[in-house]
């Protein structure tokens, strides 16, 4: 098996068993070649560490559309089994608002055993695979069955070793990814942050691998653009619904709606996040 594939079977193996002490070769991932195993953080990281600053049930329980937007800004952390943390500031959601909204995997109120995740407390983490290969991570939210999508995170700490995990599930040799391309999109954050099934149904506010931390600086309504989802093909009405949220003029988001950004121009000037 090739060295990267080898390293994401293992570190899979250890996201399912806790019992396993870390080893050595993920540790590898992030080493320096001089032998520096200090963490490569963007020079956007501000540096502000662990979790006494981690984020409570409180932020989590409001309303879907209003955590969408209220992610944004705000930094997702993840704790691989070795004790290195990788850092991304969030800067792209999308909104699934339940029963009513014909995008949503829980519409019509039904609950199932893939997003039973869906209808738990606010804060729970919903992970879903998309053509038998891919992950995608939400946050379940208030209302019933309601969540939200994290489509694109800004890195911030621990480049270096999202750049092998994505490495690792793409096939074939291929150029290395540059910081922007790390997180762009929902099956691309997940593949950067090692998030997989195991991590379906984990609260966010207690679990040891994965947390959320206040961002340094927050967007005002000025510096977000709310335009159509991506990929949820013909539902109607609920396509055209603007339930994505990113921050404009942000370069680490999956898809910009540069209509929207023009009219939003028109109004006045915003200060970029």
């Amino acid at each position: 098996m090739p060295r990267k594939r080898k390293l994401l079977a293992q570190l899979s193996a250890l996201q399912s068993n806790s019992s396993i002490p870390p080893f050595d070769a993920l540790e590898n991932l992030n080493t320096a070649p001089d032998g520096d195993s200090s963490p490569k953080s963007s020079k956007y990281f501000a540096g502000e560490k662990k979790k006494s600053s981690q984020l409570g049930a409180d932020f989590f329980n409001q309303p879907c559309i209003s955590l969408a937007k209220s992610f944004l800004g705000q930094i997702l952390v993840r704790s691989l089994p070795d004790g290195r943390e990788l850092w991304g500031r969030i800067v792209e959601t999308e909104a699934y608002l339940g029963g009513e909204d014909e995008a949503s995997h829980s519409k019509g109120g039904k609950q199932t055993q893939r997003n039973a995740a869906m209808f738990m407390k606010p804060g729970t983490l919903y992970v879903y695979q998309i053509y038998g290969i891919h992950f995608c991570v939400n946050v379940s939210s208030q209302g019933e069955g309601a969540a939200v999508l994290l489509r694109s995170l800004e890195p911030l700490q621990g480049l270096d070793v999202m750049r092998e995990l994505r490495s690792a599930s793409r096939k074939g040799p291929a150029k290395p990814l540059k910081d922007w391309q790390l997180c762009n999109g929902p099956s691309k954050l997940c593949q950067a942050l090692g998030i997989d099934k195991a991590f379906d149904q984990r609260d966010l506010t207690q679990d040891a691998a994965i947390w959320m931390v206040p961002g340094h600086e927050l967007p005002g309504e000025q510096d977000v653009v709310a335009t159509t989802r991506i990929g949820i093909g013909n539902r109607g009405e609920w396509s055209q619904k603007p339930l994505r949220f990113y921050l404009r003029g942000n370069k680490f988001v999956s898809v910009v709606d540069k209509k929207m950004e023009r009219e939003m121009a028109a109004m006045g000037p915003f200060s970029c996040s």
